[in-house]
This record gives C-alpha cells, sequence and structure tokens, in this order.
C-alpha cells in the first residue's frame, strides 16, 4: 500500500513539472471570479438553454472524458457545478494539458452557461487555469444514483484521521462543513441576543498569575522576562466580575478556556465558553435571560441546511428540580448529612472511580453526576446547590447552607452553570481560605486565595448574576452530536 501511494505521489508532482514544461505555473496568485458555483446555476432560468460568461473556481470533483470532450464537476463552498470541456472550443494545447488535471486539484474556468440534454446547468468552457495542483490525492468516495437520489459513500470514514486532517475532512464531506457553518450561525446568534440587551462584549486576559472561578487543573507556563509562573484561564469569571466593578453593568465574551484534564466524549481540554454578568440581577432573572437565549439559538440553528433537521423545538420555561430533593431522592438518604466516609461508600457503590482521593465536595459532584445529571433528557434547570460545591455563589435567602446557583442539564450533560454572585468579601475571603486548605491537602481542582480580586471586591461589588455556557456542549445537544470532537475544528489529539 505504501509504494502505491508512494507511486501516486510521484505522479503528481510528475505532471507539476509537466506543467512547468509547458509554461503552466501549477499554483497561481488568484483567480478573478464572477460567481460561486451555487449562484452560477441558479444564474441560468428554467426555460432558457443558452446563459452568460461566469468565472467560477473551486476544487475539481468528478472527471469523464470522452475523446474530445470532457465533462467534470467543481464544487466551491457553496456547491457545485458541471463543466464541459470541448477541444475545438479550449484549442489543441489547452486540451491537451487537461490529461494533466486530477481530481482535487483547484481550478478556474470561464465560460457561457448552458443546459446539457439531461437538463443540467453547465459551465461550457473557454479558459481553464490551474490554481492548485493537488499533489496528494483527497479521499473521495464513490457516488451512485438510486431512484434519481445521489447516494455517496464516504472515502474517508475513520474518525480519528478525520479529527486529524479535518481540512480533509471538510473537503469532501459537505455535511461537515455544513455542520460548522450551523456552529457560526449558533455564535452570531448568541452575539446578536446580548447585544440587543445592552450587554458589551469584552476580552480578558488568557494567560493570568492566578487561575480561579472554577475547580479545574490548569495547564501551566512560565513568563521568562517577568520570570513568573502564569496559567492558562480556566474560566472568565474574575475577570468580568472585575469590570462590574469597575461600572460596566453588563459584560460578556465568548473565548477558549483550558482544563488540563482528561479527554471524552463531552470533554477536550481546549474549549469555548461564553460568560455573561449582569448587574442588579439574580439567578432567577439569569434563568429566564438563559432559557430566552437558548430557545433562541435554537431556531437560529433549525433553519441551517441539512444540520436543523436534528434541532429540538424549545419552548421556555424549563423545568427546575432542586438539587438537594433530586439527590436525596436517588440516593435515599440526604447526602449533606452523610460523613466524608459515608459518601465515599456511596459512591464506590454507585460506580464511581478513584473515589479515596476525592474532597468531600467532589463526592458530592460524582452522586450527583451519576444518579441525577445522567437521568436528565429535556433541558432542565437543577437550582440550589450545596455551598461547599459553590464558593463563588450567594448563599441562599433562608438556607445558608445552599446557594443561589443553578445548573441546566440536557441528554445528560451540563449545558449552562450560573450563581447568585458572591459580592461580600469578607464570605468571599473565607471561602478562598476553606479552598486553598482544600488545594493543601492535595485537590488539584482547588483554587487558593485571589487577593487583587478581593481587593476588587472591598471597592463595592454591585448585586448580580452571571452565566457561563459552554458553547461546545450546547452545539452538540442543539445538533444531537455525540462526540465534542465532531463540533470542534480541531480537537486536541495525542500526536501520530
Amino acid at each position: 500500500m505504501s509504494e502505491e501511494l508512494n507511486h501516486v505521489l510521484k505522479a503528481r508532482r510528475d505532471k507539476v513539472d509537466a506543467l512547468a514544461a509547458a509554461g503552466v505555473p501549477a499554483f497561481a496568485y488568484g483567480y478573478a471570479r464572477t460567481h460561486q458555483a451555487a449562484d452560477a446555476v441558479s444564474a441560468l432560468p428554467a426555460d432558457v438553454e443558452e446563459g452568460d460568461v461566469v468565472r467560477v473556481a473551486g476544487r475539481l470533483v468528478a472527471w469523464r472524458g470522452h475523446g474530445k470532450t470532457a465533462f467534470a464537476h467543481l464544487a466551491d463552498g457553496s456547491g457545485r457545478i458541471q463543466l464541459y470541456f470541448r477541444k475545438d472550443a479550449l484549442g489543441d494545447a489547452v486540451f491537451e494539458q487537461l490529461a494533466l488535471y486530477d481530481i482535487g486539484d483547484v481550478v478556474g474556468v470561464a465560460g457561457p452557461l448552458m443546459r446539457t440534454r439531461t437538463g443540467e446547468v453547465t459551465v461550457r468552457a473557454t479558459e481553464v487555469e490551474m490554481l492548485a495542483k493537488s499533489l496528494r490525492p483527497l479521499p473521495y468516495g464513490k457516488e451512485e444514483v438510486v431512484d434519481g437520489v445521489t447516494i455517496r459513500h464516504s472515502g474517508f470514514s475513520d474518525a480519528e484521521q478525520r479529527y486529524r486532517q479535518r481540512y480533509a475532512d471538510l473537503a469532501v464531506h459537505p455535511e461537515v462543513r455544513a455542520l460548522f457553518r450551523a456552529r457560526s450561525r449558533m455564535t452570531t446568534a448568541i452575539r446578536a441576543f446580548l447585544d440587543a440587551r445592552d450587554f458589551l462584549e469584552v476580552e480578558t486576559p488568557v494567560l493570568q498569575p492566578m487561575y480561579g472561578g472554577a475547580a479545574a487543573r490548569p495547564f501551566t507556563s512560565h513568563h521568562n522576562a517577568l520570570d513568573m509562573p502564569l496559567f492558562l484561564r480556566i474560566a472568565d469569571e474574575l475577570y468580568l466580575k472585575r469590570l462590574v466593578v469597575g461600572g460596566f453593568d453588563r459584560v460578556y465574551e465568548i473565548g477558549h478556556d483550558f482544563r488540563n484534564e482528561g479527554i471524552d466524549r463531552t470533554h477536550n481540554p481546549e474549549f469555548t465558553m461564553l460568560e455573561f454578568y449582569q448587574g442588579y440581577a439574580d439567578y432567577q432573572e439569569m434563568m429566564t435571560v438563559v432559557e430566552q437565549l437558548i430557545a433562541h439559538v435554537a431556531q437560529v440553528v433549525k433553519a441551517a441546511p441539512i444540520v436543523g433537521e436534528a434541532v429540538p423545538v424549545l419552548t421556555p420555561p424549563f423545568p427546575r428540580i432542586e438539587w438537594h430533593a433530586s439527590l436525596s431522592t436517588a440516593l435515599g438518604r440526604d447526602p449533606l448529612l452523610c460523613t466524608d466516609a459515608e459518601l465515599a461508600a456511596e459512591a464506590k457503590r454507585h460506580g464511581i472511580e478513584k473515589v479515596d482521593a476525592m474532597s468531600r465536595p467532589k463526592l458530592l459532584d460524582e452522586l450527583f453526576g451519576a444518579l441525577v445529571e445522567a437521568t436528565i433528557d429535556a433541558p432542565t434547570f437543577v437550582v440550589d446547590y450545596p455551598v461547599e460545591l459553590s464558593p463563588l455563589a450567594k448563599p441562599k435567602r433562608g438556607n445558608p447552607a445552599l446557594t443561589e446557583r443553578f445548573e441546566l442539564f440536557a441528554r445528560g450533560r451540563e449545558l449552562a452553570n450560573a450563581f447568585s454572585e458572591l459580592n461580600d468579601p469578607i464570605d468571599q475571603r473565607r471561602r478562598f481560605e476553606a479552598q486553598a486548605r482544600l488545594k493543601a491537602a492535595g485537590d488539584d481542582e482547588a483554587t487558593g486565595v485571589d487577593e487583587d480580586y478581593l481587593r476588587a471586591m472591598e471597592y463595592g461589588m454591585p448585586p448580580m448574576g452571571g452565566v457561563g455556557i459552554g458553547l461546545d456542549r450546547l452545539f452538540m445537544y442543539l445538533t444531537n452530536t455525540a462526540n465534542i470532537r465532531d463540533v470542534i475544528l480541531f480537537p486536541t489529539m495525542r500526536p501520530e
């Protein structure tokens, strides 16, 4: 197989040399096209046989030679269009050079539109130009027409290779391109939704001297000039809330966070988060904003070609359940009254691994994930988490053992996390110090004491509601995608 592939690669390089010998560059600087493929197809009215001259450019995806004529299909980002080459129209020299063209080559073609006997809109080529010679064959599959429907059998079905070579995956799979176009639509819709509500989009540091805002292990780096450690952020939260102190009442950021943790179907070390904060709001108000936002973007993604068929129709309000009551029911006892040893025993009994290394908050979180979270299918808010699981949330009014926090789950996955944000710097210091003790005891997901953030709070932090939404997981839910790598263009992979 290796010798055969090398032969194919050599043959394509030989064609580059042959083009050069004929004075034809294999790699152009540009091409002035007038139409994309789909626009050219629609430019010829149904009752017209001949049309205007167009200039199209894209990749050759099919080729059929017939002596002094040849047919091909050219594909670009909009779709595909048929090409018709005739020796008498191109001239002998140019037509003979077509033998040096391959499937996968990027070409420019000019000529009038025409309609073939089968009714297909086609460019009758009067000019053809090589724009980029494909030196490596793309893994196109075979196509067949069954009952008038074109069925394509993929030539690139290995998932690992598709993730590693996303460029090839996109080139040969139009449905993958459609998926990522839909994801872009989702992000655009989120921005429009928040902008319309007077939220200000901002950018906060990715490299931070102290990580915080979540429970996670960070990636650690070192700044040589300053001779200091730096961390890739695990969350945007603490910097965004500093901005609320500074007078920006409504802020949001869409950016990448990084967590030095395991990789599975719902986790990638680098992921896209939306965080937004609204001054003078609490978590109840933010629940309303979240369900309106998600219902809105679901409609946008549902309208996306190909992808939208999988999107559920979402109608607020979403159901709400209490963290404490739901876990107590699933466990058959009150988890907050259990000792650490009893929680560990329950975790082992329910198949949770590596229990002995877990802190009490981690045990509670894992038990909830296994017994409650995994059972939630339709979008559902889980509200009022225990204070030990929520170091940045305000205590619940009337029950200080709980916090004003919600998480949104769907299909067994977390989609959003939100608080009535803690704005008492004295209480915040106590919680930071508790986190620092957990960190000193070996919990590598705990954080320390962020003195600068506490100083910001001491100037007076308005009450606010804050929300974090994982955009990868949200898009997975909306498109019923099982693996997070399918919705990230370039997921983190082990080296080949």
